[in-house]
Order: structure tokens, then C-alpha cells, then sequence
């Protein structure tokens, strides 16, 4: 009884520790949780970033400065000239020179080497503005053509336009020169012959400002000669003709 008791608590013993046993083995492994990061978002590259507007400004109106009038207080005209009277102008004829008026127009031709002018007889002028158109026909480097103004037989103011580009005035007493403003290019000078180009002087007091084309080239200030006659030149300085006709030729009082 004692070995059959003892066999069962044996059995029993050893059922419950195989039981132990086999269930420590067969419990289910828990599942591993895996914890993963989400990428964080890749920054978007710009290629092309937009450009800084700038802010709009508020529109203002800014008062331009007038141009200052060069030929201020320009009056009634007081003389036309077309150049119908050889009467009116010193005309003279040789080998070497020669003044006449043909067809409205006072021609000035030179041979080389040579000065010719002309003055308008019987007019004494103060203070005026005058226009002349001329055309030089024959004429190049340094040959030269152009207004006197206050002139008389030996003195006169000379506007001088020469063949290569350039514009200049002098002062003329008794045959010696005084250069009053050196020489300056200008797009309005015709460059050589055959050319067309519109002079101008507006003239007061002692001070002379000269315009060709209308347009504003210089003005020179000399109190030499306050009044006097207007008159035009041809000159040749190299080794052929120069030819030059003048026309139209208005003048207008300054108030």
C-alpha cells in the first residue's frame, strides 16, 4: 500500500514537472514591436527663387528747368533782304576775286590765297538779330566763308565757318586779327561743298552770340565796335578756288 501510494505521488510529481517544463517551452514569444521613424520631409530646392519686389514709389511731379532763351527780346524785323539790288551791296569783279548777285543770291568766289568780302551799304546796326543762309559751293580744309557784323571798310567782327567742321569768330582792326574764340567743332558747319547751313547773330551791347541752324554755338564779349554795318566773306586758304552764295537775309530789332 505504502509503495503503491509512493509511486502515484512519484507519477504526480513527475507529470506536474513535465507539464511545467513542456508549458515554459511552448509560450508564445511576444512580438517584437519595431519601432521605425518616419523620414522627415526633404526640403524642395529652389532653383529659380522669385526676386525681392521692391515696393512702389509714389509718383511725383518734378518741374523741369527751362531752358534759358539765348536770343531773348527778338522784335519786329526791320530789314529783308532777298538780294534783288546789287545796288545794295559792294560788288566788284578781277582775276583773282569777284561779288555779284545772280538770281537772288550774292555769290563771293576767291582763287587761291585769297580774301573777298562785302558789305550792305547804308545800314547801321546797334543792337539786332540777323539771319543768312549759306552754301558753299567750292570749298574744303581750311577754306573759310562766314558773316561780319558792326563792320565798317577796315573793322568788323568775323563768324567764321571753315570747310573742315570748325566755327570761330575774330576781331578785325585795321587788318590785324584777334582770335575771340578758338576754333570749335560743330555738326552744324557743312563739312566741305556743296553744303546749305543758316547763321545767326543775336547782338547786344557788347556781348555777340552766334547760332547756326538755330542752335546755340558760342557768344564772345568785346566792346570794339558798338555798331556798324553786316557783311559776308569768302576765303581761300589752300590751293584751289572757294565759292560761297548767301540768301535770304533777315534782320529783326532786339527789344
Amino acid at each position: 500500500m505504502n509503495k503503491i501510494l509512493k509511486h502515484i505521488l512519484i507519477f504526480g510529481l513527475t507529470f506536474l514537472l513535465t507539464s511545467c517544463t513542456v508549458m515554459d517551452v511552448y509560450l508564445p514569444t511576444p512580438t517584437p514591436i519595431i519601432l521605425t521613424e518616419t523620414p522627415l520631409p526633404t526640403a524642395t530646392r529652389i532653383w529659380f527663387p522669385p526676386s525681392a519686389t521692391s515696393s512702389p514709389q509714389p509718383f511725383s511731379l518734378t518741374e523741369k528747368v527751362p531752358t534759358p532763351e539765348m536770343r531773348p527780346d527778338i522784335g519786329d524785323v526791320i530789314l529783308e533782304d532777298d538780294f534783288s539790288d546789287e545796288s545794295l551791296w559792294d560788288i566788284a569783279s578781277s582775276n583773282q576775286a569777284s561779288s555779284a548777285i545772280n538770281n537772288n543770291r550774292l555769290i563771293l568766289s576767291a582763287q587761291s590765297q585769297v580774301f573777298m568780302l562785302s558789305l550792305r551799304r547804308d545800314l547801321i546796326l546797334t543792337d539786332f538779330y540777323a539771319e543768312l543762309t549759306a552754301q558753299p559751293s567750292l570749298c574744303k580744309g581750311e577754306d573759310n566763308y562766314g558773316l561780319l557784323i558792326r563792320a565798317s571798310a577796315s573793322t568788323y567782327y568775323r563768324f567764321v565757318l571753315a570747310c573742315n567742321g570748325t566755327v570761330r569768330a575774330e576781331r578785325i582792326t585795321n587788318g590785324a586779327r584777334l582770335i575771340l574764340q578758338q576754333p570749335l567743332q560743330s555738326g552744324d558747319v557743312p563739312p566741305g561743298a556743296p553744303g546749305n547751313v543758316r547763321m545767326g547773330v543775336w547782338a547786344v551791347g557788347k556781348e555777340m552770340r552766334f547760332f547756326l541752324n538755330g542752335r546755340f554755338q558760342f557768344s564772345i564779349i568785346d566792346p570794339s565796335f558798338p555798331s556798324g554795318t553786316i557783311g559776308v566773306f569768302a576765303r581761300s586758304v589752300g590751293n584751289t578756288p572757294v565759292v560761297v552764295t548767301f540768301s535770304d537775309l533777315v534782320i529783326q530789332e532786339v527789344k
